[in-house]
């Protein structure tokens, strides 16, 4: 099973900053076949939902609550996706997983990495 590898999180105090990486292993297939890469989060005793994700040609896409406060970036030659976390808060405490959409193949996933903000 094809799992993409995570990197970065931990604790921050609020109104800091934190950067994630994602790497998507060869066995994930050719990257221009990766059509969506991103992350999502899960806070305690919540479903697990979309915070931004960028199309293999750069479009990105962020929830509303993210804005202006999260970068999302792509890099096909290293096969990997970023997010940089700035002004953080309390709500954005979750495990969050890195994601990606292949065009044939299905979804992908990360292992979760904890994002922890203290307020």
């Amino acid at each position: 099973q094809v799992q993409l590898v995570e990197s970065g999180g931990g604790l921050v105090q609020a109104g800091g900053s934190l950067s994630l990486s994602c790497a998507a292993p060869v066995t994930a297939g050719r990257i221009f076949s990766i059509k969506t890469m991103g992350w999502h989060r899960q806070a305690p005793g919540k479903q697990r939902d979309l915070v931004a994700t960028m199309t293999t040609y750069g479009v990105s896409n962020y929830i509303d609550s993210v804005k202006a406060r999260f970068t999302i970036t792509r890099d096909n030659a290293k096969r990997m996706v970023f997010l940089q976390m700035n002004s953080l808060k309390a709500e954005d405490t979750a495990v969050y997983y890195c994601y990606a959409k292949h065009t044939s193949a299905g979804e992908y996933w990360g292992q979760g990495t904890q994002v922890t903000v203290s307020s």
